[in-house]
């Protein structure tokens, strides 16, 4: 993937990095430059280069702060050195979670600038003459637009979904709701459509794009309530097909970088992967040996591995496992027990995957209740679904123990404070929840 750079114009790299890097409120500035690469399909590509680099790329990204976050906040990571002081507070949870946290401030305004720069993109597609060309620069811009909104609606009660000075809040719900929209649409433009390759001769490849809008809109269709829409779009999905973030040795994996190449910022804290002891996963299953690098500590430290083994692994933008989980948890919502433990026995069962990862287990013989059967499909995404970031999402929509229940909680806080950037340039910013 060393490609990566050489598809990235310098006028390009320059826009996507730093045009909007220091606008409070991620506006886009006109300039020449701006105009000369807005004006242009290969400027598009690179700025749709520079979407994927700002999510993905280094310990600022929205990818390493989601999966840092959400796993220190629900306890299936733990800090090492405390010297990592963001990360620390971050596991401490309650008020040591504060405006000023680097990793909540770096998740906040670094999908936001993801979400400004793909709205660039979007108001100056119509400029593109080939229509699948246009097709493709819309669904890229659009999956990380939706994906950015989606990855803030898990971290904050409210966001912005437009971008303007003293931009709006959104609620949780209205976020979810432009994201799925965003996600369809994306799905229809380029369904029956195939990528030109003046189109994939320049852009990082790794996405699948309709099988990426689907399961991203299945997943946020879940998390709005939406439970046969979820399943509608999951349905869709190809199981068989990979979508990943490509990283190379000058764009690196960034929690191998940062986290799992060390033993000095974060590890898993141990093989429960963030369950209480009543959950704990079987040892029989396989998961455990695909997440960990073994299954005893080595001087006190269990060590992860998963998609972060080296500076090129590729992280999936989702699992096939999830999609399964997916419809399983819609049918059980939905009361429809019998096709939710089918939904959940493809993963049980499951001995591997595009992605080589599967329980290899027995089939479900729980109580056929519906509280049991949820409390299994839990257990399994967060399982399944080992450092994705969804695990804080996740463990609100169970109602799992929050942080009010002592020494039973299971998460830390359930919404993070706006970091102090936003609210010192943005008086639309609301108060800091409680916890």
């Amino acid at each position: 993937m060393k490609k990566y750079f050489n598809k990235i114009s310098i006028l390009g790299l320059a826009l996507t990095l730093g045009l909007t890097g220091c606008q409070s409120e991620y506006l886009n500035p006109s300039s020449a430059s701006e105009t000369q690469v807005v004006n242009d399909p290969n400027g598009l590509i690179a700025l749709c280069n520079g979407l994927q680099y700002r999510f993905t790329v280094s310990r600022t990204s929205p990818v390493y702060a989601s999966v840092t976050a959400a796993g220190l906040t629900t306890k299936s990571l733990t800090v090492l050195n405390a010297g990592n002081a963001d990360e620390d507070f971050l596991q401490k949870g309650g008020a040591n979670v504060t405006e000023t946290n680097g990793v909540v401030k770096n998740l906040w305004e670094q999908s936001n600038l993801v979400k400004a720069n793909a709205d660039l993109i979007l108001n100056n597609v119509s400029k593109v003459n080939d229509p699948a060309l246009k097709a493709y620069i819309t669904a890229h811009a659009s999956i990380f637009k939706a994906i950015s909104l989606g990855t803030l609606a898990q971290f904050f009660e409210k966001v912005p979904v437009k971008v303007s000075e003293n931009a709006a809040f959104n609620t949780r719900q209205e976020v979810l709701q432009e994201a799925v929209t965003l996600l369809e649409s994306a799905a229809s433009t380029v369904a029956t459509t195939t990528a030109p390759t003046t189109f994939t001769n320049r852009i990082v490849g790794g996405i699948d794009y309709v099988n990426t809008a689907y399961a991203l809109a299945s997943r946020y269709y879940l998390m709005l309530g939406n439970n046969d829409k979820a399943i509608e779009l999951a349905n869709k999905v190809d199981l068989t097909k990979k979508s990943e973030y490509k990283f190379d040795e000058q764009s690196r994996n960034p929690i191998f970088e940062t986290a799992l190449s060390n033993i000095n910022v974060y590890q898993p804290l141990d093989l429960n992967m963030g369950l209480p002891a009543s959950l704990a996963p079987n040892t029989a299953d396989k998961r455990i040996d695909f997440y960990f690098s073994a299954r005893t500590p080595v001087q006190g430290v269990y060590r992860g591995k998963g998609f972060f083994t080296a500076n090129t692994t590729s992280i999936p933008v989702y699992l096939p496992g999830e999609v399964s989980l997916i419809k399983a948890e819609a049918y059980a919502r939905k009361n429809d027990l019998t096709n939710a433990v089918v939904e959940l026995n493809k993963v049980l069962t499951k001995t591997t995957d595009a992605w080589g990862l599967g329980a290899g287990l027995t089939p479900y013989s729980g109580a056929n209740t519906q509280d049991a059967v949820l409390t299994e499909i839990y257990r399994n995404r967060r399982i399944e679904l080992f450092m994705s970031g969804l695990d804080l999402e996740d463990s609100r929509r169970f109602a799992r123990p929050g942080f009010d229940k002592g020494t039973s909680a299971e998460r830390s806080r359930n919404y993070y404070p706006y970091p102090n950037t936003e609210r010192l340039n943005n008086p639309s910013t609301p108060s800091n929840p409680d916890n």
